[in-house]
């Protein structure tokens, strides 16, 4: 499978390497706490939130902190406390002990986790604005990044754009590590890798790549984190910024990478032999790679029984196809192929049409305009009262423009159905591509008939077509088409039909579960007769 298109991997890092600026040295730490202080000093712009606290125990310390990303009552319980205690409280005296020596016993006394060595200015700063506290140590070339994150934060509350009835309520934070957990507590398994990156030279966001080791396909894991160590950029706010960076296509309506806030939908791509990046302060992350047919997908599908879900699932694929073309057939229609609609239908579109000085096409934009205005007007205002300026302003706009003969009743139907449908589709960045796409197709039924909408979709297939995520054709299983994995795509079959992994990741490990697994009725003893009238 070729993971790359265009230049090859090598051939690429040849030619970056050859345009790339060369960097400069990490400034290692000293042993003079006065001159290492004073490169935390230069280094450091003027700020009110970076704390320096000295204290003398025997030896000199310094501690450095920024206030509201770290515990004030840790600091204060637990390492300020013991820095103080006469040797650290292991030992009478700290005199004559090497710088060495000093670290070593610090790093044994201060009763916290995660206590990290650092022998760089780099290191350290790394370490202090991800929500560490910095211990420098006079006589020591090294310090310590002791781990005291905390402060204030969104806890895990449900999702807001990806809901269900049944199914789990916990959505991802802005918070990595939270994020991370609520993945960990779902997976239970030693097998469940995490790898963690830093992108960004302001600031320095942390990324960290999931996967589970013995299903997902090596060769997947090696093309994320190549696309991820390419990026070189000064600040990554959002998962988005990674979007943008590590797609296939650029220029396509149609989302190559999933975004989701479910810790479900993130798990359950990972037991399919997928890829998830989380990115720390956004509650979106990404899952490589992507097909067409994965947005049709809610979580909740698989909650259900399998024909409810099946049910679902085609009014999703219907919905998406009419928010799509239905203004389109209905322009094309009343312009150009009367003949198609029933008498009495067509008499009663004329009836209404009769007093708009716009014709069709023209209505349909002005009507779609309009509603894409009131739709973000009803984002952008005060949650308060965002849902009702938006619904109001339809009704009363909708009736005013009927009854001043600017648009037919017909029109203010279609528009609204077309909306309606719109918000079926699961994932909203397939959505925002229906948007999108509408449009152009009104431009080709509006000019063109019946027959440019069928060029439209024609010249959309071939795109789609040609589409790759991470080197997995976009409309696969569809095409190229897979007969035994038709399972999980217009249908959901039930739980114990499925008993591989869909292969759009190509997973290294394709079996989910053994076969025979279909309830069966209970069997009847033996010996025991049959009940009844005899008859």
């Amino acid at each position: 499978m070729n993971f790359l298109k265009g230049k090859t991997a090598k051939k690429r890092k040849q030619d970056n390497a050859g345009k790339a600026v060369p960097k400069k040295p990490p400034q290692p730490l000293t042993e003079s706490l006065d001159q290492n202080l004073a490169l935390i000093h230069g280094a450091l712009a003027e700020n009110v939130d970076v704390t320096f606290r000295h204290l003398t125990n025997e030896v000199r310390f310094a501690v450095i902190l920024v206030e509201g990303i770290v515990d004030g009552s840790i600091i204060d319980r637990d390492l300020l406390q013991t820095l103080v205690k006469p040797g650290l409280g292991l030992r009478d005296s700290l005199s004559g002990l090497s710088g060495q020596a000093l670290l070593d016993i610090t790093a044994d006394a201060v009763p916290l986790g995660m206590v990290k060595k650092v022998d760089t200015v780099d290191a350290l700063f790394s370490g202090l604005f991800g929500g560490s506290t910095i211990v420098l140590i006079e006589g020591c070339n090294q310090a310590l990044a002791i781990n005291t994150s905390g402060g204030e934060q969104r806890g895990v509350e449900e999702p807001t754009t990806q809901t269900v009835i049944r199914g789990p309520k916990e959505g991802f934070n802005e918070n990595l590590r939270t994020n991370l957990s609520l993945i960990r507590r779902r997976i239970k398994s030693p097998k469940l890798a995490s790898v963690l990156l830093q992108i960004g030279t302001v600031t320095q966001t942390e990324v960290a790549v999931v996967y589970v080791d013995g299903i997902v396909r090596k060769e997947l894991v090696d093309e994320v984190m190549q696309r991820l160590t390419r990026i070189e950029t000064d600040a990554i706010l959002d998962s988005g910024y990674i979007e943008e960076f590590i797609q296939d296509s650029n220029y396509s309506p149609f989302p190559t990478l999933l975004n989701t806030e479910r810790p479900d939908v993130a798990v359950g791509a990972l037991l399919e032999g997928k890829v998830a990046i989380l990115v720390d302060g956004t509650p979106f992350i990404l899952i490589a790679p992507a097909t067409f047919t994965r947005y049709f997908q809610s979580s909740e599908d698989y909650y259900q029984r399998a024909d409810i879900s099946t049910f679902l699932r085609i009014i999703r694929f219907v919905a998406f196809f009419l928010s799509m073309l239905l203004p389109a057939l209905y322009i094309s229609i009343t312009t150009f192929h009367q003949e198609m609609l029933p008498t009495p239908l067509l008499i009663s579109l004329a009836a209404q049409r009769e007093g708009v000085p716009f014709p069709a096409f023209i209505e349909a934009i002005l009507m779609e305009l309009t509603f894409e205005v009131l739709r973000e007007a009803g984002v952008r205002m005060p949650r308060a009262i965002g849902p009702a300026i938006s619904i109001v302003g339809a009704l009363v706009l909708g009736q005013a423009a009927v009854q001043a003969g600017l648009v037919s009743a017909a029109m203010v139907i279609v528009v609204s159905f077309t909306a309606i449908s719109n918000f079926v589709v699961p994932y909203i960045s397939l959505s925002i591509s229906a948007r999108l796409i509408r449009f152009g197709m009104m431009i080709l039924g509006g000019s063109f008939g019946l027959f440019g909408i069928m060029s439209g979709m024609m010249l959309l297939l071939i795109h789609l077509q040609s589409l790759r995520s991470f080197g997995v054709p976009y409309m696969s299983p569809l095409s190229p088409l897979r007969l035994s994995e038709l399972k999980d795509v217009f249908i959901r079959a039930p739980r114990w039909a499925m008993n591989k992994r869909p292969s759009t990741a190509n997973p290294a490990n394709k079996q989910r579960q053994p076969e025979g697994q279909q309830p069966l009725p209970p069997m009847k003893p033996e010996g025991e007769e049959q009940k009844g009238d005899g008859t």
